[in-house]
Formats: structure tokens, sequence, C-alpha cells
């Protein structure tokens, strides 16, 4: 969870910024005092949650949240202040929340509970996938998945590419094997390669990261940490990392953004 803070008065920035680290010790946290500097970095680098203080020289919190929502209109601002006339503008914001001063841990963990845009832990993830330019999965610790089969690999690349969908037997044997018949023989390949997908996928820990049931598979989203998922949260990162190359081993695989 990556958390920005700005106040142009240090007093009160220091306070705000020790009350979210109490409040949310495990997360990414930067504090500005230039309203500049917390908007480059959330274009550059992302941002789940920013607090800012209404009340500041030049552009005011209000404002820096109008350019904040134009980096990503699924970020939650919660206003900081000690006065309440920007309520309504706030509000007209989408903002997620409202603070007034003095700044607490306990205010901030209300805040936090109930975010508009509610935040997937990616740290509890089974696997981490890359599916921008070559698809690839790794354990958490950045170890690459050896998968004994290539085709065992691109069944679960489809699957992630489903984005937690519900496939059949025959639905990827269409994706994989589209100018094939579908046949016994072709049922029994294709039953076999998930089989050894499952195994390689059990062999690292991460056989939950499939839903398995009869003659149905689909990937469990909220346990993989997917660059591709990440872009439809409109995260930085993933955003930047996009160079119009998705799966490029795979000739089934479009970029369907509209998709989510």
């Amino acid at each position: 969870m990556k958390i920005l803070c700005v106040d142009d008065e240090p007093l009160a920035l220091e306070m705000l910024e020790q009350a979210v680290r109490e409040a949310k010790p495990d997360a990414d946290i930067k504090a500005f005092r230039k309203q500049t500097e917390l908007l480059s970095e959330a274009r550059e680098n992302g941002c789940d949650i920013a607090f800012l203080d209404i009340h500041m020289r030049g552009m005011n919190g209000v404002e820096l949240a109008r350019q904040l929502k134009g980096v990503n209109p699924k970020m939650n601002i919660i206003f900081v202040t000690g006065f309440d006339e920007y309520t309504g503008d706030a509000m007209q914001l989408r903002a997620s929340g409202y603070i007034m001063k003095p700044v607490t841990k306990e205010k901030i963990e209300e805040e936090l509970a109930e975010l508009r845009f509610p935040i997937v832990p990616k740290n509890n993830a089974l696997l981490k996938v890359q599916c921008f330019g070559n698809f690839d999965v790794f354990t958490p610790d950045g170890t690459p998945v050896h998968f004994e089969r290539s085709r065992s690999k691109e069944v679960f690349a489809y699957l992630v590419h489903r984005h937690g969908s519900s496939c059949t037997i025959k639905e990827i044997a269409a994706a994989l094997f589209e100018d094939e018949p579908y046949d016994l023989k072709q049922q029994a390949y294709i039953q076999k390669i998930i089989s050894v997908m499952m195994k390689s996928l059990r062999r690292v820990g991460a056989e939950k990261a499939v839903n398995k049931k009869y003659n149905a598979l689909s990937v469990v989203v909220d346990k993989l940490d997917c660059d591709y998922y990440r872009f439809a949260e409109l995260d930085a990162g993933a955003v930047n990392a996009y160079a119009n190359e998705y799966m490029s081993q795979y000739y089934w695989a479009d970029f369907l953004f509209n998709d989510f």
C-alpha cells in the first residue's frame, strides 16, 4: 500500500505522517511539503491513498486532488483540515474521507477502514505474474516458476488472461488449438497438460492460485500480483511498464483493457 501525505506546515506534516505510520506501519509512506513533489511522485510511482491538507499556499488541497484524480481516478483522497468550508468540494471529487485536525491515529484508522476504493493487498500473493512483454511467472521472492511443458504454462497464461472467468476444457482447447478439431484425443491432451500445470504450481506452494472444478478452471485473482491486473487498477508503475507488448509469445493474446 502506497500512501502520500502533504502539508506545507512542517509541524502539521510531522504530526500527519506520524499518525499515518502508527495506523499503518506496514505501508510505504512518503511525506511532502510541496504539492508539486507529491504530484510528481504519484505520476511516476503511483499512489493508493493521498492525505492532503486543504489550506496550503499556492495550489490548495482541492486543486491538488483534481490533478491526482487525473493521474488515477481510483486514487483514495483523504482531506485534512482545521476548517469545514471545503466539505462540498471534497465530496464532489468523490473523496474517500475528510479529517478534522488535530490528526490522530484513531481518525486515520477510521478513514482507512472506509475507503471509497478498497485496496486489494498484494503482499499475500502466491505468485508474481508478468504479462507485459513475454508472459512469465515467479514466486514471491522472484524465482521463476518452472513449467515442465510449455503448453502447461500457456494454459496458465490463458487463465490469467481471462481474469478469473471460468474456462471449460473445450474453451481452452479452442484458444490454444483453434484450427484443430476438438475430439477425445485432444480433450485427453488438454487434461494432461492441465495436470502438469497444477503439478508445477503445487511444487512452489501455489496450487490455490487456480480454482479447479469439474470441467472448469479459473485463476484466483487475489492470489496473483499481476502487472495486467495492476494496469486495470491504474497503478502508475504498471501503466508505465506497458510498452504495447502483451504476452508476446502467444498468438491468441490481445490486450483487452475494456474486459475489466
